[in-house]
């Protein structure tokens, strides 16, 4: 797999979030419904706007493991440093992260990218997932070519 470890200082994201269940792959649809309804309404627009950022983020946050279920915050990294907006702010801890490449069309190539972290990357590397939240980076770009490119960003720590 193509990734990079990065050090990074905590930084602030703003836009709009929604409880996903991860039962049966239940987010696997559900997410990409919340972009599609993001876009749709021009919400995403707004987002870039302010934040002053092209560069959608999609973070998986406040993970409820018990009930299966985590926030799926759709945003941008508040550049602009936004003090008014009816839109959620939340920071994103500094950490040390694994950053992966994924190639192709949007939802498919990142879902795959996710499974083989979780299934090939973290079983044969000496690193664990450091909690917290992880995110994808949506670059500028059109997400249906299949040479699009996103990342993933994994939080990381050494076993």
């Amino acid at each position: 797999m193509n990734y990079r470890i990065v050090e990074k200082d905590a930084f602030q994201v703003i836009g709009v979030s929604k409880v996903v269940s991860t039962v049966n792959g239940e987010n696997h649809q559900a997410i990409p419904t919340f972009w599609d309804e993001v876009n749709e309404s021009g919400v995403d627009e707004r987002i870039a706007k302010l934040a002053g950022n092209q560069e959608y983020v999609g973070v998986c946050m406040d993970f409820d493991h018990p009930n299966e279920r985590f926030t799926y915050f759709i945003g941008a990294e508040d550049i602009a440093n936004v003090t008014q907006t009816e839109l959620e702010k939340r920071e994103i801890p500094r950490n040390t992260w694994a950053v992966f490449e994924s190639v192709g069309p949007m939802p498919h190539a990142i879902q795959a990218v996710w499974q083989r972290i979780y299934s090939e990357w973290f079983p044969s590397t000496g690193y664990k997932h450091a909690g917290g939240p992880e995110f994808e980076l949506y670059l500028p770009g059109d997400v249906t070519q299949e040479d699009y490119r996103c990342e993933v960003w994994i939080p990381i720590m050494k076993n």
